[in-house]
C-alpha cells in the first residue's frame, strides 16, 4: 500500500485536500496534494526540511493562501471561510507561546478569553483540560516553575480549551528527554479518545509517529510520496535483518544458509554476515543451530526491523532531521483568531 491508500471524501472527513497547489514565484512548494483526513483519526506529516510539510500546515490553518485547488477543514474552504477554519481548529506551537509570569490557571483563562467563552464555561473547561493532562495539582503555579514537560502538557490543554475539532501539534515532544516524551505520548492518545478531536501532528521522532499515529504521510518535494498506516509503510520494505560477526568458518555457514528456503537473501562482508528474512526473533536459533552444525564461532548477533526512519530514507532519499530550523511560520496563529476576513 501506498500514496494511494487515502480515505474518500465523506462527511466523515475532518481535513479534505483537493489538487492543493502553493507556488512563490517559479517555486512550486506543494504540488496538486490530494489527501483525506477522517474525523478521529490521529494523522502523521512527516517530510525533510524543504518538502512542503510545513506550506501545507500553513494553508490548512489559514495563514497562505491556496495558488490553486482546494482544502477543507471540518467542512470550512480555508480561503473563502477562514474564521469558521480558525474557530474549528486549534494549535500547539513548536515553540513556547505561553506567558510565564502567569500561572497554569491563568494561561488558560486568558486563552478562554480570547475565543469568547464566558465565566462558567471557562472556570468548567479549565478543570476539565487540567486533570486530562494531570496538571490539577499544578494549576495555580507560576509557569516559570514548570518543568519542559509540564509547560508542553498545560500547552496541550491550551490548545483544547475552546474545543476545537482540529487540533494541529507541531513537534510536540521536541527536546524532551525520553521518559517525559511517553507521557506526552500518553496524554495525546487520552485527549485523541475522550474528546474525539482530530489530530494532525508533525514530528521528527519515527518511533512517535509510528506509537501515536493511525496513518502517516511523507511529503517530499511538495508532493505526498507515501501514505499508509505504520505497519503497512514499513512491510514495503520487506524481511528483517539479522547480522552476524563471526570469528572464523563464515564462509561454510554461508553456503549452508543460502539452501535454507526461509531466507531470502545472503550478503557477507568483513567477517559480517546478513540475513534477510521474515520474522526474524523466532529464526535466530535455528541460525545458531546451523552454526554449531558447522562448527562456526559466532561473535555476536544483531537484529534489525524496519522502521520508518527506514521508509523515508526509502521515500525519500534522506535521514529526517531532529530540527527543522529556528523559525516556526505557526508562531502567527496565536493571534489570529482575532482577525477577520
Amino acid at each position: 500500500m501506498n500514496m494511494s491508500q487515502s480515505i474518500a471524501a465523506t462527511d466523515d472527513s475532518a481535513i479534505s485536500l483537493r489538487s492543493l497547489t502553493k507556488r512563490f514565484g517559479e517555486l512550486v512548494a506543494v504540488d496538486s496534494v490530494n489527501l483525506e483526513i477522517a474525523k478521529g483519526e490521529l494523522f502523521g506529516l512527516l517530510g525533510p526540511n524543504g518538502a512542503g510539510k510545513t506550506t501545507i500546515i500553513k494553508m490548512l490553518t489559514t495563514m497562505l493562501r491556496p495558488t490553486e485547488g482546494e482544502a477543507r477543514v471540518w467542512g470550512h474552504n480555508v480561503a473563502k471561510e477562514r474564521n469558521e477554519v480558525r474557530s474549528s481548529i486549534g494549535v500547539v506551537f513548536q515553540d513556547p507561546s505561553i506567558d510565564n509570569m502567569l500561572t497554569g490557571r491563568e494561561n488558560l483563562d486568558f486563552h478562554g478569553r480570547m475565543y469568547g467563552m464566558d465565566g462558567s464555561l471557562r472556570k468548567k473547561r479549565i478543570d476539565e483540560v487540567l486533570e486530562l493532562v494531570d496538571l490539577t495539582d499544578k494549576a495555580d503555579i507560576k509557569m516559570e516553575d514548570y518543568s519542559g514537560g509540564m509547560q508542553r502538557r498545560l500547552e496541550i490543554a491550551r490548545g483544547l480549551m475552546h474545543h476545537p475539532k482540529v487540533l494541529f501539534l507541531d513537534e510536540p515532544t521536541l527536546g524532551l528527554d525520553a521518559q517525559t516524551r511517553r507521557y506526552i505520548w500518553k496524554y495525546v492518545e487520552e485527549m485523541n479518545a475522550r474528546e474525539g478531536v482530530t489530530i494532525v501532528l508533525t514530528t521528527h521522532y519515527m518511533e512517535e509517529a509510528d506509537y501515536l499515529c493511525d496513518r502517516v504521510a511523507i511529503v517530499d518535494n511538495g508532493r505526498i510520496v507515501a501514505l499508509d498506516t505504520p505497519k503497512n509503510l514499513k512491510d514495503l520494505i520487506g524481511a528483517d535483518t539479522i547480522t552476524l560477526e563471526v570469528q572464523s568458518g563464515g564462509d561454510a555457514l554461508l553456503q549452508s544458509l543460502k539452501s535454507v528456503d526461509w531466507i531470502k537473501s545472503t550478503a557477507t562482508s568483513n567477517g559480517t554476515i546478513e540475513l534477510r528474512v521474515d520474522h526474524a526473533q523466532a529464526r535466530i536459533p535455528e541460525v545458531m543451530i546451523e552454526a554449531y552444525k558447522n562448527k562456526v564461532f559466532i561473535k555476536s548477533v544483531g537484529l534489525h526491523e524496519p522502521t520508518l526512519e527506514d521508509v523515508f530514507l526509502k521515500f525519500t532519499g534522506k535521514k529526517i532531521r531532529e530540527a527543522e530550523g529556528a523559525g516556526n511560520p505557526m508562531r502567527a496563529m496565536a493571534m489570529m483568531h482575532r482577525r477577520k476576513g
